[in-house]
């Protein structure tokens, strides 16, 4: 019988070799809409890694709870409760930040990502490694976009961090600023990844 993996392997999957981003093309809506400035991708990728982390965590919890034929209901309800959580959060300290990430926020709870990651290891595994996996699987998908937002602010704004970086006289591309940018960034990076290291076997069942 094949040996269960480690937590370090959960972590090391879900944040490389089972990448949500760059592995499995999850998530792409808020890739494509918050990365054009790095503030607001980086609230959005603290929202998502507390939202999948704690929503894997409780699913897990309740795994022998659930019923099977309306586990799927109870896991959109775990998930909304969270983003909820993050929502308000968000808009009580960073009211900006809120209003330019728009709907995004609330979409997280119909994130792919998130979704998929506690129908097909949470709901299967113990609540550690499903918290790992989760924490995991948003540092994964949270590096990509900040991978993405590191070229796009920049080379569309002139800024990073809102400190202008670029010389005065240079003019931005306003195709950075635009959802094709960031899709021509992510084409780019998933292309490089997939090429030079081939996909892996996914973790079995811990049990």
């Amino acid at each position: 019988m094949p040996k269960p993996p480690s937590h370090s392997d959960i972590f090391k999957a879900g944040l490389w070799k089972d990448n949500p981003v760059l592995r499995q093309v999850l998530g792409i809506c808020s890739t494509l809409a918050v990365t054009n400035l790095m503030v607001n991708t980086l609230v959005m990728n603290a929202g998502l890694i507390f939202t999948l982390a704690m929503s894997s965590l409780t699913v897990s919890l309740l795994r022998k709870y659930t019923p099977m034929r309306i586990r799927m209901m109870v896991q959109t309800l775990i998930i909304a409760s969270y983003v909820i959580m993050v929502d308000i959060v968000i808009k009580g300290y960073l009211p900006d930040i809120s209003e330019a990430l728009g709907p995004y926020v609330g979409l997280i709870i119909t994130n792919c990502i998130i979704m998929g990651r506690c129908e097909a290891f949470a709901r299967n595994n113990p609540p550690w490694p499903a918290f790992v996996d989760g924490i995991a699987v948003g540092i994964g998908y949270a590096l990509v976009l900040m991978a993405i937002a590191i070229v796009r602010e920049p080379l569309g704004f002139g800024t990073l961090l809102g400190f202008r970086i670029m010389p005065g006289g240079f003019t931005p591309w306003t195709v950075m600023i635009m959802a094709p940018g960031a899709f021509f960034m992510l084409g780019i990076y998933i292309w490089i990844i997939r090429a030079v290291f081939p996909q892996t076997v996914e973790l079995k069942k811990l049990g």
